[in-house]
Formats: structure tokens, C-alpha cells, sequence
């Protein structure tokens, strides 16, 4: 049986225990409410000894029935129909007494029963309640201790992944340092021969969807020796000390398997900031510290090498992230043309592609997308290509999958009034011909008023280079695309509509940046003001809120009059746009530039 096949049997263990608990506990606490509810009820029937005496020395007692090795007796009363119990202190005493009074002329029947067990579970039961609870809760928790071993081990004889580098494009610097790790777990005397000392740990950190992962699967798969892996969320549990055994018991392991590789996905989960908060957050700082000492109590005879992934690394603690504990820290960007392109050769190399498609072309029109994105796009244009009944995946099926991964779904079925399509035709419009007109803009790829997602209508940029930086110029020309749309249907129906608020949320945040982060303000100059606590916004002075407020205003403002003034002196090109947008819903790249031309 495999071991991914344990980890799930043990998973489907913990929920049967927990799941049975919960069912026990709501049976005895059901029962014991039953129980007490009658026993509510015969306290209203019970009758006093003494009053028992009283009756039975009156010649009011017609019947007494009693059970065998129980102080509790059934008493019928002449004249009352319900019958009433009673507690007998002595029995054989209370016996000799009816029997002297039966003797003296009472008429007073006497009946006496064998025990039956049945009828004193409930009492049994609950006395036990508690116990019975504690038992199961310790059980429990035994197992749950349990878990702090389901660490995943990959080795030779039962690898779970077969990715290997050869796998993993776009990352080749990132994946030389790696191969680096894997020799010195290898052979790890021709490095101490040179005096150097075996790396203890390495951070991997980048964007969501960047291969962080994957480079970890093509580490357990090139490596000849085990790869513990584990995820971080994985340490922490609702009881107190069990994330902090469960680091002890993962680096035991990894000390019994040396050499070896301890990979913790997520390592935010454990490893962000200690404070000084009680709850989970102490927890959090236990699991967190046990793993600090963990990895400070490696001797230089144990191979042992840590390796973690986040996409979150301003939020680790700084103790985690010195030399001695993460040595090595690797950020996995983005990959640029050339790995664009071999990574689209990985994902396409399974699927039935067309030879007219150009993968250098959608490299090229993918710029700043990660490798996740770049495999769900060949993904999707799959899934088209299928619906599409076509032999093979087109260039317009990989164009469509990439409209509806950045755009949304497109919705044709939308029915919308003239009046509301004359509005998007515009707006869009105005966009495309504002951008057309400002030199640092990419050039427009398509313009359609069909709704996708969210969107009424969309206006499709190129994006045929990679960028690192961002000029103070190329922001403010962005604003002013941004603001096309808005400043069109001011400009020709008079009038402004809910449609631009996402063009206004982006443009706020751009202007606010270069503000507040980037010193890009003339006013204010290069100061960086985000984040900042208000005691440290008090020493650029009381009113430096209302100068940043200002500042961005300034830029947004600027920005649309420009987006005005463009669209007054091309009114005619926004015209024949929309007109057209009306007409046939969608303008692709080489007819938009006929409009120019």
C-alpha cells in the first residue's frame, strides 16, 4: 500500500473517531436529559417515608410492590389511582412491619419482585457520563498526537513525483543554485574538504503560481536521497503544544533519514511574526520557536537541508530569516520572453496544437504572466478547442482562452438596451483612441462592447516586452488611458455612468503610489509615506494628509483634462469608432489601425 494511500486512511480515521465522539456525546447527553426528565416526573409521585409509615398505620395503603435488592418501593394508595414510590431505609424492617400490621386485620398486598438490570442502565450510565467523555477526548487526542508524523517521505523505492528539472523552464539561474543543494546532500566531502559549510536552509519566495512548488517536486525527484515534505498549516491544531511536537517529530525523522531534505510548503503558516498575544497567536509563536531551535541544533555531521516555500515573505520573523537558519534565500520571479516561451513548450507538448499557431507570438502577447497562468491558458484553449470540434488547438482558440482568463466569459446572450450600448461602445472607444495617442501605451489589440465577466465591455492592450520599471511619464499616460473611457461619455452624451468605477479604482491606487511610495510628487518630493504609523507621519508635519490628498487629486485631475483634450481633437476618430463598435461589437488590432492610417 502506498503512502499517500496511509496518509488518507489515517485522515479517514481521525474523522470517524471525531464524527463517533460527537455521536456519543449527543446520545449521553440525550439520555441523561431523558433520564432526568423523568426522574423530574417522579419526584411530583414520590412519597416520604415517614408519610409511608403514617399511611400504612392509618389503613390508607392498599398495595406495596418492592424489588429485590432496592431501597425504592411501589406504594397504591385506596382511593387514588396513580401510584406513588417511596424510599425504604431498612427493608427487612419495613417487610416485618407491614407484616404486623397485615396481622392485626390491614388489608395490605404485598408483592415482591426480581431485579431487572435493564431498568438501572440509564442511572449506570449517567454516573459514568463523565468518565466515558474524558476517555473518549484522551483517545483522541492520542491520535491526533498521532499525526505529527504524517510527514510525506519521498525516496527511491516509492517516488510520488516524477517531475525532474528538465521540467521546470523559465528558472534557470534559480535552478542552478538548487542543483548546488542537491550535491552537497550528494556528496557532501567535496564541499567540507574546501572548508565550506553545507547550507542550512532555503527560502523560496515569489508570486503565487511562479513554480516555487514544482521546483520543490523536481528536488524530490532529481535527489538520491529522502525529501520529507510537509505543509505548515499542517503544524497548527485547536490544542495548545501540538504544533511545537510536531516540528520535534518531523526533525526526528528527518535525523533518523540523513541526509535528507525537509521541505514546508507555506512556511507563513508558522513562520510569520512572533507577538506578544495570547490564543492562537501563542500557539503560533510555540510551533514557531520549536522550529528555530530545531534548525540551530544541527551539528555539521547531519546533511540535513530545510527548504521552504512563501509568497508572503515581509511577513516571516526576522529570527527565521538570518544566516545559520535560511542561508539562502531564492526569489522566483516571473519568467520573461525566453521562459515564457519554454514553458509553453513543457504545457503544449501533451496537446494536440495546430502547426499555424506561433507560441513565440503568445510569449510575446503574455508578459508578466506567471507559469500556472501560462499552463491554465493552454488548458482552457483545450477545453475550447473540444467544444469548438476541432482536430486540432487554433490560434483563435489559445485567443480566446486568454480573453477569458485575464477578461471572464463572454456573454452574448446579455440583452441590453440601445441606449446602455451606445454608452460602452463610447467608453470603450474612448479608451482606445486616447491610448493610440499617447506614446508610452502599447499599442490596442482588440476593442469589443460584448460583455465579459464582470465588464460590459473590454478594451485588449498588447503586451510585447517585459518590464522591470516603470516611468514617471508611462504612469501618468496610464492614468489618462485610464480616464479615457470616463472623459468620452462626458464628453459626448453629457453625461457619467458606474461604468468607469473600476478605471477610477485602478487610477486612485496608481496616483496614490506615486505619491506615497514612488516620490514621484514635484510638491512633496522623493519621501515614502505608505505605511508609515500616524507618530511618524507627524514629523513631515500636521498637514501632511491633506498635501498627499491633494497631490494624488492633482494627478487624477490633470489626467482626465488631458484624456478631454485628446478625445476634442481626435472627435472624429471616437466617432467612427463607436459607430463601428455599434455595428459589428467588436474591432480587432489591424482594423483599428485603419482608422488611423
Amino acid at each position: 500500500m502506498s503512502k499517500k494511500r496511509d496518509d488518507k486512511q489515517k485522515n479517514t480515521k481521525l474523522w470517524i473517531y471525531l464524527v463517533s465522539l460527537v455521536v456519543l456525546v449527543i446520545l449521553l447527553v440525550g439520555l441523561s436529559i431523558f433520564y432526568l426528565n423523568n426522574k423530574d416526573k417522579e419526584d411530583e409521585t414520590t412519597l416520604a417515608y415517614t408519610d409511608l409509615i403514617k399511611e400504612i398505620s392509618y389503613g390508607n395503603i392498599e398495595k406495596i410492590e418492592m424489588t429485590v435488592g432496592s431501597t425504592t418501593v411501589k406504594v397504591k394508595q385506596k382511593n387514588v389511582e396513580e401510584e406513588k414510590t417511596s424510599i425504604v431505609p431498612d427493608t427487612e424492617s419495613f417487610i416485618g412491619l407491614v407484616q404486623e400490621k397485615v396481622a392485626e386485620g390491614n388489608e395490605i398486598e404485598l408483592v415482591q419482585k426480581q431485579k431487572n438490570i435493564l431498568t438501572q442502565i440509564p442511572s449506570y450510565i449517567v454516573s459514568f457520563l463523565p468518565t466515558i467523555i474524558m476517555l473518549a477526548l484522551f483517545i483522541m487526542i492520542f491520535k491526533m498526537q498521532g499525526l505529527g508524523e504524517k510527514g510525506k517521505v519521498y525516496d527511491d523505492t516509492e517516488r510520488k513525483t516524477k517531475v525532474k528539472f528538465d521540467d521546470v523552464a523559465g528558472l534557470d539561474e534559480e535552478k542552478e543554485e538548487l542543483v548546488e543543494i542537491v550535491e552537497f546532500l550528494k556528496k557532501p566531502e567535496k564541499f567540507t574538504r574546501m572548508g565550506a559549510k553545507i547550507p542550512k536552509g532555503v527560502l523560496l519566495y515569489g508570486k503565487p503560481g511562479t513554480g516555487k512548488t514544482l521546483i520543490a517536486k523536481a528536488i524530490a525527484g532529481e535527489a538520491d536521497v529522502p525529501f520529507i515534505s510537509m505543509s505548515g498549516s499542517e503544524f497548527i491544531e485547536m490544542f495548545a503544544g501540538l504544533g511545537a511536537s510536531r516540528v520535534r517529530k518531523l526533525f526526528e525523522k528527518a535525523r533518523k533519514l540523513a541526509p535528507c531534505i525537509v521541505f514546508i510548503d507555506e512556511i507563513d503558516a508558522i513562520g510569520s511574526r512572533r507577538s506578544s498575544n495570547s490564543g492562537a497567536e501563542t500557539e503560533n509563536n510555540q510551533t514557531l520557536n520549536q522550529l528555530l531551535v530545531e534548525m540551530d541544533g544541527f551539528s555539521s555531521e547531519e546533511t540535513i537541508i530545510v527548504l521552504a516555500a512563501t509568497n508572503r515573505p515581509e511577513m516571516l520573523d526576522k529570527a527565521l530569516l538570518r544566516p545559520g537558519r535560511f542561508d539562502r534565500q531564492i526569489t522566483i520571479p516571473t519568467p520573461d520572453l525566453k521562459g515564457r516561451l519554454e514553458i509553453l513548450k513543457i504545457h503544449s507538448a501533451d496537446k494536440r496544437i495546430s502547426d499555424d499557431v506561433n507560441l513565440e507570438s503568445i510569449a510575446e502577447d503574455t508578459a508578466g504572466f506567471t507559469g500556472a497562468e501560462l499552463a491554465n491558458i493552454l488548458n482552457e484553449a483545450a477545453i475550447i478547442a473540444t467544444k469548438n470540434k476541432h482536430e486540432d488547438i487554433e490560434n483563435n482558440d489559445i485567443e480566446e482562452a486568454v480573453k477569458k482568463v485575464t477578461v471572464g466569459l463572454e456573454k452574448r446572450t446579455r440583452v441590453y438596451s440601445e441606449k446602455d450600448k451606445k454608452l460602452t461602445a463610447y467608453h470603450e472607444a474612448g479608451h482606445a483612441v486616447v491610448s493610440r495617442y499617447l506614446p508610452t501605451q502599447t499599442d490596442v489589440k482588440e476593442v469589443s462592447i460584448i460583455p465579459r465577466g464582470v465588464a460590459g465591455g473590454y478594451t485588449m492592450y498588447k503586451s510585447d516586452e517585459d518590464k522591470y520599471y516603470i516611468s514617471k511619464t508611462e504612469m501618468q499616460e496610464k492614468l489618462i488611458a485610464l480616464l479615457g473611457g470616463r472623459a468620452a461619455e462626458k464628453l459626448v452624451l453629457d453625461d457619467i455612468s458606474t461604468g468607469a468605477s473600476n478605471d477610477i479604482e485602478v487610477a486612485t491606487k496608481i496616483a496614490r503610489d506615486m505619491v506615497t511610495k514612488y516620490g514621484m510628487s514635484d510638491t512633496l518630493g522623493p519621501i515614502d509615506f505608505q505605511g508609515k504609523e500616524p507618530y511618524e507621519m507627524q514629523m513631515f508635519g500636521e498637514d501632511i494628509g491633506d498635501k498627499i490628498g491633494q497631490e494624488v487629486k492633482k494627478l487624477i485631475d490633470t489626467a482626465y483634462c488631458d484624456a478631454i483634450s485628446l478625445l476634442q481633437q481626435h472627435r472624429d476618430k471616437l466617432d467612427s469608432i463607436a459607430e463601428t463598435l455599434l455595428a459589428k461589437e467588436k474591432i480587432n488590432e489591424e482594423d483599428f489601425k485603419k482608422f488611423f492610417n
